[in-house]
């Protein structure tokens, strides 16, 4: 065997970013964890895990294939593996249909609801790419695309879309959306050379701080909606406030004018934020 057949699997987990998959899957646990209100069996937690991978690996897949001559325009990203050559675009569509093969095996192993639901998050996973090249409001359909993840392993467990679970995927969508608004200060300047459009292109560095804020007040308030509907106990509510704390830590390490700590605020504090919270949520499913 080659070494370069050896080494695509590193290659394809480095082009979908793999490691990322810590911020929405934590949340799709939550999901589980609330809508049954008990530890569910080993088998749902398995299908759940493998939808959820697959859905993560397509939708990266198609936003690195939609976007490559984008990237490769762009310094920050001119080095990912499609823009470098190190992998193929019949290689990156391979991988897609492998993940959508993988994501639909899981979904039919799951409750009936969710084999017709299917297509919504591919649909929204094929046009998010295509959004930034029509609206600032990019960065909402991102935050839907995840904020998925609790409602349909609610779904996939109950066959239920209950109030509180909208409110749990409205928390989640607006965390992931005031995180990428943070994100989008990373090509502001490659953006608007690119006639891109984006939240910090229309409203500036101090709009992506305004708006950061926002979403992620709502985070918190919509956490608590969705825990006054639910039979929760005193550790939920430890988790909503440390999720509270975390979000207010992450908006202390940057500021306008001072983004070097944005990695840190990006990809350490929000993979903390989605562990944290679910561990909060089992333990109170366990104690409960």
């Amino acid at each position: 065997m080659s070494s370069a057949a050896v080494s695509l699997p590193r290659r394809f987990a480095s082009l979908v970013k793999l490691e990322h998959t810590v911020f929405a899957l934590p949340f799709a646990y939550v999901g589980m964890l609330l809508a049954v209100g008990e530890v569910p069996p080993a088998r749902d937690w398995l299908w759940v895990t493998v939808a959820m991978v697959g859905a993560r690996t397509l939708a990266m897949g198609l936003n690195r294939l939609i976007d490559a001559e984008l990237d490769a325009r762009n310094p920050r990203t001119a080095s990912r593996e499609l823009p470098a050559g190190s992998v193929s675009r019949a290689q990156v569509l391979a991988l897609c249909a492998g993940a959508l093969a993988v994501f639909l095996l899981a979904v039919f192993q799951l409750d009936p609801l969710v084999r017709w639901l299917w297509p919504v998050p591919v649909v929204l996973f094929v046009a998010y790419p295509y959004l930034k090249r029509l609206t600032w409001l990019c960065h909402a359909w991102l935050g839907a695309s995840l904020g998925l993840a609790p409602v349909g392993a609610w779904a996939a467990l109950t066959g239920e879309l209950p109030w509180q679970a909208w409110a749990l995927g409205g928390a989640v969508a607006l965390w992931v959306a005031g995180f990428d608004l943070f994100y989008s200060l990373f090509d502001v300047e490659h953006d608007r050379a690119e006639g891109l459009h984006s939240w910090a292109v229309r409203f500036g560095e101090r709009g992506v701080f305004r708006g950061a804020r926002l979403h992620h007040l709502g985070v918190v308030a919509l956490l608590v909606v969705a825990g006054l509907g639910l039979d929760v106990g005193l550790l939920y509510w430890l988790g909503v406030v440390s999720v509270a704390a975390l979000l207010s830590y992450e908006h202390s390490l940057v500021r306008p004018g001072d983004l070097r700590r944005l990695d840190a605020a990006f990809f350490t504090v929000n993979g903390v934020i989605s562990i944290v919270f679910f561990a909060f949520v089992l333990l109170d499913v366990v104690v409960g």
